[in-house]
């Protein structure tokens, strides 16, 4: 359920209102928009049905929200959420790309990579210090010393740095480091994980999981949103089909579907859809020209000797074409890159 108050509700209204909400059984999330203010109200919303909303001071009016995702819904908050990490707008008009490479390797690479994708066009550099690998053998990652790597890339290029967590105990580490989070694939419904990024404030790159349903992305988003933190950016990655010409097949309706479902940002992980770089850039036009407000790109001074993911990571003049490549379609959506 949401209340939506009236323009001139007081704050002393408003506080009843949470007051009475509370008191009922249920949780009350405030949303501030530039003209309402609206309550969400998780719970059961049988909790609430005697209760005469439109009576209560400073109460426009109240909906009940049927869907699951109760605080990630449209309804909830009709205005686009948009995200600050530092000097970046996340789900405003630019649309935001975050580049680097798969992983944080023991070598000068992640500089160099952070001083190309700047001078491209990128606003925030990702990287991966922690690394879940499907075998166990495989390289997985530089832990601490490639935070602090990727902080030594921050000082020296400005650029806000994304990188993975993948476990409960590593959240406070990430965060002393990061300026977002992201959660994998693998750990899209890792709920205690999920819980875990919710306590903290900055903002989540949420993954889509392999085999996971629009739906159910959605209530992983809800997962961290109900514990206070709302700034989550929703990343379609390609889901697992049946077919194999490409490493996961990229769902562009999800983009178009999200938009209309959600007020939450939503980013395209063009790479890891491919599996191959050959297709990076043609996937990217796509998800620009649908809709989305951010590319999370692989990029990589050479890839041929990158420990992991080298086959869908681009070279530096690849990634700058790229960047040429989208801006004409951005502006043909009215967007800016």
């Amino acid at each position: 359920m949401i209340i939506i108050m009236r323009p001139d509700a007081t704050e002393e209204q408003l506080e009843h209102l949470v007051d009475v909400v509370t008191q009922a059984g249920l949780q009350a999330h405030i949303s501030r928009g530039a003209e309402r203010t609206i309550v969400g109200c998780i719970g059961n919303d049988a909790l609430a049905e005697n209760i005469p909303f439109r009576a209560i001071p400073g109460v426009e009016d109240f909906v009940r929200i049927l869907k699951p995702y109760k605080l990630a819904a449209r309804e909830s908050q009709p205005e686009k959420t948009r995200i600050m990490s530092r000097d970046v707008v996340i789900g405003g008009k630019e649309i935001v790309v975050v580049a680097g490479p798969c992983s944080v390797e023991p070598n000068s690479s992640i500089f160099e990579t952070a001083r190309a994708v700047k001078a491209a066009g990128a606003k925030m550099l990702r990287g991966g210090a922690f690394k879940p690998r499907t075998s166990p053998y495989d390289f997985q990652g530089l832990g601490e010393e490639g935070l602090r790597m990727m902080a030594d890339a921050r000082e020296e290029t400005g650029l806000p740095i994304v990188t993975e967590v993948m476990d409960t105990r590593d959240v406070e580490l990430v965060y002393r480091y990061a300026d977002a989070f992201q959660i994998g694939t693998r750990n899209a419904q890792n709920f205690q994980l999920l819980r875990e990024v919710g306590k903290y404030d900055k903002p989540v790159f949420l993954k889509r999981g392999m085999s996971q349903t629009i739906k159910e992305l959605l209530m992983s988003a809800e997962y961290i949103m109900s514990q206070g933190n709302r700034e989550v950016i929703l990343v379609e990655r390609g889901i697992r089909t049946f077919e194999t010409a490409t490493r996961n097949t990229l769902d562009i309706a999800a983009v178009a579907v999200l938009q209309r479902e959600t007020h939450l940002p939503i980013f395209v992980d063009p790479s890891h859809a491919a599996g191959d770089f050959r297709y990076v850039i043609q996937l990217s036009l796509a998800s620009v020209a649908c809709g989305c407000d951010g590319l999370l790109v692989e990029v990589h001074p050479n890839p041929e000797k990158a420990m992991s993911d080298g086959a869908q990571t681009l070279r530096f003049e690849k990634f700058e074409k790229l960047i040429r490549d989208i801006r004409p379609v951005a502006e043909a959506v009215g967007r800016a890159v």
